[in-house]
């Protein structure tokens, strides 16, 4: 047991030293910002965060003694300049390592107006041992002192843009460390796993280690590669509703696709017209579905055109009716009796072109219905239905009769499809962790492939699925990504 407790010692710490130059960099400035927003408000919160916090706190203040760490504290705010009052307000300490950043911080919580809170500023930016922080620098220093992994710090990301109720609570979970938690236990069953090849690499001779070990190694190995493969099977649910779900218009010219989108999103967004072949290229919008965040995409209409514009527009509408997570086709319902085989036969063709990585969902719209008779509408109704095609929502985008049925089962579709993000397993959120994880995996697939071959190939393979791992965390080789991911951050987060 010595030796699996020397190896598994001597791997962490080969991968544990990005991450130790990473901490020691930069951190012992004391840095200052606005974190609340811009503009007039009733109330801001100016932070700051290092060791010169406390001397801030005390020049700007006047306090004899520290306040008593997250308690709030009225105090009179002056210039340590002039002297000048410059506020009364709200102060709340923080002493490292219990606070957001792991360092001494301090708030100042002043009356919103930008004079208040310009002087405040200006007077943090006097003292010579503050700076002012750069964006994402807060929340860069909860990294590197450990009290955030890089998937938390990519939740609380998340969760300052987050626009919809289901993408604010995906983000929340996300920021709470359940994601990194499943990727660290993953990331020490790896590393146990590397402990025991290289234990019986060095001393399966000397100390008669039995082969079992490699067969344990072998089961260990297994599952972790069936569990990652479960997990990349996703559709990847987790990044659409990170970025909005892809939700397209398409059919014939005139079907009343362009009126539909100005319908759902409640302003002129597409030019409506009566002139066949209006639309030339893909309009997309950003709407809020039930807490669902989609982006709608009104397309050209498909047909056969001599214009070469046209023509250009009709193929990216194809090109984007592949890459539909959910597909509306537009109808013009006076003319279904007419073009029914050929309806069938588009729809199909549909079908086939959305078979992908992940399921596909289509709702049928049959638009002008205020142009025909019920009688005529239910006959119709009838027909489709029994060519097995998706949801039908009968509609006029003229009268407005039928909407909000049609927002019914789009939201009901988009519940069955991605569901409620605070249960079940965490899922993907970022490209960069599919990335990672699927080079994890590759790494132990060809495990498999060197097992019988080169004992030491197989274990470099651990190594590499291992980094890979630790590359989402933050845990190894994070230098490279940490630029990215803070620079989404505003001034003062």
């Amino acid at each position: 047991m010595w030796c699996l407790r020397r190896c598994m010692k001597t791997f962490a710490s080969r991968c544990s030293g990005p991450l130790k130059r990473w901490r020691h960099h930069d951190t012992r400035d004391t840095i200052f910002a606005l974190s609340s927003g811009h503009g007039k408000c009733g109330v801001a919160v100016i932070r700051t965060s290092g060791p010169a916090s406390q001397e801030a706190l005390h020049l700007l203040t006047k306090l004899s003694a520290l306040p008593p760490p997250r308690q709030v504290t009225l105090a009179s705010i002056m210039c340590p300049k002039s002297g000048e009052l410059l506020d009364r307000g709200l102060v709340v300490w923080f002493s490292g390592p219990r606070s957001f950043t792991g360092e001494d911080c301090c708030e100042y919580h002043v009356h919103g107006g930008p004079a208040v809170v310009g002087g405040v500023l200006q007077a943090l930016g006097h003292l010579k041992t503050l700076r002012p922080a750069e964006p994402g620098e807060f929340t860069k220093r909860a990294f590197q002192n450990g009290k955030l992994d890089l998937t938390e710090v990519e939740g609380l990301g998340d969760l300052i843009h987050a626009e919809t109720e289901v993408q604010r609570r995906q983000a929340l979970r996300q920021m709470s460390g359940e994601l990194g938690q499943l990727y660290q236990r993953w990331s020490q069953r790896l590393i146990r796993a590397l402990a025991h090849v290289e234990a019986f690499i060095d001393f399966s001779e000397d100390d008669n280690i039995e082969e079992g070990v490699l067969f344990t190694v072998d089961e260990e190995v297994e599952k972790l590669q069936k569990e990652l493969e479960e997990h990349l099977k996703d559709n990847r649910r987790g990044e659409r509703l990170r970025d909005g779900v892809q939700v397209v218009l398409a059919g014939s010219t005139n079907a009343g696709k362009s009126s539909l989108l100005n319908v759902l999103s409640q302003k002129p967004t597409a030019i409506v017209s009566s002139i066949p072949g209006t639309t030339r290229d893909v309009l997309e919008t950003p709407l809020n579905i039930g807490g669902y965040p989609i982006v709608i995409s009104d397309t050209a209409g498909l047909r056969d055109s001599e214009d070469p514009v046209e023509r250009e527009g009709v193929r990216r509408a194809k090109a984007r009716v592949t890459e539909a997570d959910i597909l509306v086709a537009v109808i013009d319902v006076s003319n279904i009796p007419l073009i029914l085989d050929s309806l069938l036969a588009h729809l199909h063709e549909m079908y086939i072109n959305l078979q992908g990585d992940g399921p596909r969902s289509v709702i049928i719209v049959l638009n002008k219905m205020d142009l025909l008779s019920q009688e005529n509408l239910s006959s119709t109704h009838k027909l489709i239905q029994q060519h097995g095609l998706p949801p039908i929502c009968l509609l006029s985008c003229h009268t407005g009769e039928g909407v909000e049925e049609f927002l019914r089962i789009l939201k009901q579709t988009l519940e069955t499809i991605y569901g409620d993000p605070l249960q079940g397993a965490p899922t993907i959120t970022q490209t960069r962790h599919r990335f990672h994880l699927t080079a994890c995996l590759e790494a132990l697939r060809r495990y498999g492939i060197y097992r019988h071959q080169d004992l030491v190939l197989v274990a470099e393979e651990l190594r590499i699925a291992h980094r890979q791992l630790g590359t989402i965390t933050g845990r190894v080789g994070a230098e490279e990504i940490l630029d990215i991911i803070f620079s989404d951050f505003c001034i003062g987060k």
